[in-house]
């Protein structure tokens, strides 16, 4: 019998490549004894997996630490917020639509999906994560007894575990410790803490719509958390929707009652957690997102807690930063000027080597949760003209079609005039009615014909419009990019009021843009974590981005014109903070905001005072604050933080 089961290979009788080729008998026989081996191996490992005595990390939750630039302990955040509930007092509808978005079938299934696992296989055969297709069942599992590795070894565990668990285990027992586990964002582990989380009360008072909602989060809080932003609340909107849709699909909501859910049930703002008043809470969110951003720890294991954050943020610098705005706007009357109502400040400093070295997101992070050192609505304004000055030095200019661009020096000439004619390669700037457009330059001063470097230095509007058009706006914006700004910084329609800076960056963006005329050219992407441990282990991140956009020429020329402004220019009331100065201010058009942003030759500062309606959350003029005639104060008022600023910290 063996003799007979024996393949006869190569293959007597055959000539040539065919005696190489096997017969379709040996081809079955082949197959059959592969097929066995593979039965064999899985049967060993089904019988070698057990399911684990011990949960894992999440059962166990420490603090996150951060750290101030100095080593000292700045905040701790945590614990974890969880807290376990029985299933009879979780409302069947808050369970019914975390299994019509999730696991239909959960109640007829053995603990795995077996086209689920097929779509696993098949992701995992070409590459892809080893992910996705994991029942209730499997969620459970790898919240409890694994971890989040997207690896095929930990795939194979949770499947071998939940086909036994499936077997040990109630289908109820297996909801409720899902329920119980599962990450809802807001660091909420579990369906109870999340409706404290989102709606502030028990989760037996859940309705059926904000019960869809919480089942939603199930998909990634990150992405359908509402408070994040605009595109998380659509996203969410979105999958409740498809949540309250599936629930009657399946038939746990009548097409009757579906149709009263037409209004989303908005869930409450997040808390601040306790211990993050005055900036801290800015600090720990700037540093968060940092570690979210650069590291490979998701927001779920961040949870967990039991990371060491050591941030670039220098805690006497910080305070100084604080203590120069509150003097500052200690002078405002919000309680009979109007003008006063409403003012913000956000401010950030940036070391040449891309340290956030200190913020000021607000007046206190428990009141105002929103970081204003990061806010990216405020328009820069003539902020924005050393980043014309940079691109034209650098890229050169045209003024006639077809022609060679020329080199500019700070000694060109430009026309200081008001109202002249902006010019193009063609001719005059016409706007969309029909007029040519001409500068208007503050007070409407005309200046004669002036050099590149004083007209950047007493901020003449005229000469840095033209000169943007004369270098091409998609270069002045490449330019600003280049030096810092990120790209989606509220960059407006490519028109001549371009260059007068109808960008909308961050204070910590411009600090470090401005930043990189300081370090001689050299741009180095801001950042506020130094370093991130756990249990004594580095945790992998990402190094910041360092570019070299302009040569120290052109930087240096920068530097110059910023250097005059001080000396005899738009920006000599900042010279009381000391000697090695270089900056300039800032009055966004129609009087919408005010900046200053300047250096020393290691860090850069921006100061931006802008009104925010709270109705509307639209950017409101300045015209009157302090009682100051029309925009003065605009002006006057960052100067005068970041000259106080400046000089408590050298």
């Amino acid at each position: 019998m063996w003799r007979r089961l024996r393949p006869r290979y190569p293959r007597p009788g055959r000539t040539g490549y065919r005696r190489w080729l096997p017969s379709l008998r040996q081809t079955l026989l082949l197959f059959t004894w592969g097929f066995l081996a593979l039965v064999a191996v899985i049967g060993v490992a089904y019988a070698r997996t057990a399911i684990p005595a011990d949960l894992n990390a999440v059962a166990v939750q420490q603090d996150n630490v951060y750290y101030w630039a100095d080593g000292t302990e700045m905040a701790r955040v945590g614990p974890i917020d969880r807290q376990t509930m029985p299933l009879d007092r979780i409302p069947s509808s808050v369970q019914w639509a975390v299994l019509a978005t999730e696991n239909a079938n959960f109640y007829n299934d053995h603990g795995v999906s077996p086209k689920g696992i097929a779509r696993a296989v098949t992701k995992m055969a070409t590459g892809g994560d080893a992910q996705g297709g994991s029942t209730i069942t499997q969620q459970y599992v790898k919240n409890v007894y694994l971890n989040q590795d997207q690896t095929v070894s930990r795939k194979i565990n949770e499947i071998f575990i939940s086909i036994k668990l499936d077997d040990k285990v109630s289908k109820k027992q297996i909801l409720e410790g899902y329920l119980n586990t599962s990450w809802f964002g807001r660091g909420a582990y579990g369906v109870q803490r999340a409706a404290k989380a989102y709606y502030g009360k028990d989760v037996s008072q859940l309705t059926t719509s904000q019960g869809a909602f919480l089942a939603a989060l199930l998909k990634g809080a990150g992405m359908y958390d509402p408070s994040i932003g605009p595109a998380n609340h659509r996203r969410a909107v979105a999958r409740w929707n498809t949540v309250l849709d599936r629930m009657v699909e399946i038939g746990r909501l009548s097409a009757k009652e579906r149709a009263t859910y037409k209004v989303f049930p908005e869930p409450i703002a997040p808390a601040a957690p306790p211990g993050l008043a005055g900036q801290t809470g800015y600090l720990v969110d700037t540093a968060r997102s940092y570690v979210s951003a650069h590291s490979g720890i998701s927001d779920a294991r961040f949870d967990l807690g039991g990371y060491q954050i050591f941030t670039t943020f220098e805690k006497p610098k910080v305070d100084a930063l604080a203590a120069s705005v509150k003097q500052q706007l200690s002078t405002l009357r919000p309680g009979t000027r109007p003008a006063d109502r409403d003012v913000r400040v956000g401010a950030a400093s940036v070391a040449t080597d891309g340290r956030i070295l200190a913020l000021y997101g607000g007046p206190d992070y428990i009141k105002q949760g929103f970081d204003d050192a990061n806010i990216s609505v405020v328009p820069a304004g003539p902020a924005y003209a050393p980043f014309v000055y940079a691109a034209a030095l650098r890229d050169g200019i045209v003024r006639e079609r077809g022609a060679p661009r020329a080199r500019v020096t700070p000694d060109t000439p430009y026309n200081g005039d008001n109202k002249v004619p902006v010019q193009t390669p063609e001719g005059p700037y016409w706007s969309r009615n029909g007029q040519i457009v001409r500068t208007a330059n503050a007070g409407n001063r005309s200046w004669g014909m002036i050099p590149l470097r004083q007209a950047v230095a007493d901020s003449v509007n005229g000469p840095i419009v033209q000169l943007g058009m004369d270098v091409g706006l998609d270069r002045v914006r490449r330019a600003s990019i280049d030096a810092g700004l990120l790209p989606d910084s509220g960059f407006g329609e490519q028109i001549p009021d371009f260059s007068l800076g109808t960008s909308t960056p961050s204070p910590i963006r411009m600090a470090g843009a401005y930043a990189t005329f300081a370090a001689a050219g050299t741009h180095t992407d801001p950042y506020s974590v130094l370093r991130v441990t756990r249990d004594g282990e580095r945790i992998g991140l990402e190094q910041p981005r360092v570019t070299h956009p302009f040569t120290p020429k052109v930087a240096s020329q920068v530097d110059g014109a910023l250097r005059q402004a001080v000396g005899s220019g738009a920006a000599k009331s900042v010279a009381a903070a000391g000697p090695g100065l270089a900056g300039t201010p800032g009055t966004a058009l129609g009087d919408r905001a005010g900046w200053f942003v300047g250096y020393d030759r290691t860090v850069a500062s921006a100061v931006s005072v802008f009104r925010i309606d709270p109705a509307s959350q639209e950017v409101r003029p300045l015209t009157g604050m302090a009682g100051e005639p029309g925009a003065k104060a605009a002006g006057a008022f960052p100067a005068a933080i970041w000259t106080r600023y400046m000089a408590s910290i050298r």
